[in-house]
């Protein structure tokens, strides 16, 4: 259970996460953390970076949508890309009472797991993305401890169901923001900051990036023509540039020189 709100991960939707896992791991020396079953899909998590910096990626792949074929509409719909950004909370229910204070509308709220408690906020609320609201009383480490003991135990997982992935790859990769487009850049300010508890952390002509405990960041940037929504994954990587598609998702990754840059 968290102590404060905190950005947790940005979450993909795929068809098929294998050549993701590949790509993360195999290339930019991702970690797998975690995974498992759920109604209608099952989810991963590979973090890049490791216990100091970093963010996680969740890939989210259709399984037995007879049970709830939510992802698969939306995949039939959108695509591969992404999902939803999931914010960790100490207190669910008090966190709806602010979401209601602030003239939002929660849907598919979920408060009997004592495990996993779960609220969303529609994307026309939240500049374009799904926003999960979740309190977690699992039995797992912080993201220090979780990288540690997958590092010596393997992931969490029961069952695995996606294949062993490659060795790591020597390009170390840390993903350092998730980029979204906003019709309103003060909008996002009162929603990020006032709503979600994000530290402001940099602003300039038409963005605003904000920043969680963990390190884990959201950048706005103000576009009116566009659509609102996630519009890149950034980051940066040893050796060159990178400018890819990983599960639908632009990933962006600057150059640095070493692991300690």
């Amino acid at each position: 259970m968290v102590d404060s709100v905190d950005l947790d991960h940005v979450a993909l939707a795929t068809p098929d996460a294998r050549d993701a896992i590949r790509y993360l791991v195999g290339e930019l020396s991702g970690i797998v953390l975690m995974g498992g079953h759920n109604l209608g899909f099952r989810p991963m998590q590979v973090r890049l970076g490791d216990e100091r910096e970093g963010m996680t990626v969740e890939l989210l792949e259709p399984f037995e949508p007879e049970r709830n074929d939510f992802l698969a509409r939306f995949l039939a719909r959108h695509g591969a890309g992404p999902h939803h950004l999931t914010f960790k909370v100490p207190d669910l229910e008090r966190m709806l009472q602010r979401v209601v204070a602030a003239g939002y509308q929660p849907i598919n709220v979920n408060l009997d797991d004592p495990y996993w408690k779960e609220a969303f906020l529609h994307p026309r609320d939240a500049h374009g993305t799904v926003v999960q609201l979740a309190e977690a009383h699992e039995e797992l480490p912080d993201i220090a401890g979780l990288v540690a003991n997958v590092r010596v135990d393997g992931p969490h997982a029961d069952p695995q169901w996606w294949p062993d992935p490659p060795p790591a790859g020597a390009r170390a990769a840390r993903l350092r923001r998730v980029v979204l487009a906003t019709h309103a850049a003060a909008s996002a300010r009162a929603f990020f900051t006032g709503l979600l508890d994000g530290r402001v952390d940099g602003e300039g002509e038409g963005w605003l990036e904000f920043v969680w405990p963990t390190g884990a960041r959201v950048r706005v940037e103000e576009r009116a023509r566009e659509p609102e929504g996630v519009d890149r994954l950034e980051g940066d990587v040893i050796g060159e540039p990178i400018d890819v598609r990983v599960a639908g998702a632009r990933l962006v990754l600057s150059s640095r020189e070493s692991s300690a840059a």
